[in-house]
């Protein structure tokens, strides 16, 4: 079953980023299908959060989509090479957002190895925001914007985690964030070899 509306507007960032782990992603791009399990995340507020691109309120052509209601995609392209899938949650002008940084395949693994030129399955092959959208064929100009509802990529329940099944870590890439940096934000599945670093 589908997330709902309701799992993406609710207010607390942190809490529907760990929710989010185990749960499943889903894409149907150019007729291949493939899905994998959420492994590792990272929470951003729009307010008061200086490692998020929103932060207090500033709104680009890049950043516009953080402004809408929960339950959008924001893809962005970083450093011109990687596209980073990003889950818009929280209601319309709050530009709160999860970063999805690794993924457990489950379905279409040989359109994800052929998708990232990979001749066998390792952890390389989804373990970290840039590969997992390559393998999952997540894309900017595709994906950005997209209602995760109705669309080529969806999520789904699948089950709950138990608190002693969530690590919790500093976010990763962020140090310009100042005292920021130090949120305890990121989150990723305890003894889970597809997951971007330790």
């Amino acid at each position: 079953m589908k997330l709902s509306e309701a799992f993406y507007q609710r207010e607390n960032v942190v809490q529907i980023a760990q929710e989010l782990l185990g749960k499943s992603i889903h894409t149907m791009v150019s007729g291949e299908y493939t899905s994998a399990i959420i492994t590792e995340v990272e929470a951003y507020s729009g307010l008061n959060d200086k490692a998020c691109h929103a932060n207090n309120g500033v709104r680009t052509a890049r950043t516009e989509v953080m402004y809408a209601k929960g339950g959008h995609a924001y893809v962005y392209l970083c450093y011109g090479i990687h596209h980073l899938f990003n889950i818009v949650t929280n209601e319309n002008d709050r530009a709160d957002a999860v970063l999805v940084r690794a993924v457990q395949p489950l379905e279409g693994i040989d359109i994800m190895l052929k998708r990232r030129g990979k001749n066998k399955l390792d952890k390389t092959l989804t373990s970290g925001p840039g590969t997992l959208s390559q393998a999952l064929g997540i894309k900017t100009k595709t994906h950005y914007g997209k209602w995760l509802l109705d669309s080529d990529i969806w999520l789904e329940d699948s089950r709950e985690l138990s608190s002693n099944e969530i690590i919790t870590s500093t976010r990763i890439g962020v140090d310009y964030a100042e005292e920021d940096a130090l949120k305890p934000w990121r989150f990723y599945i305890k003894d889970n070899q597809w997951i971007s670093k330790k």
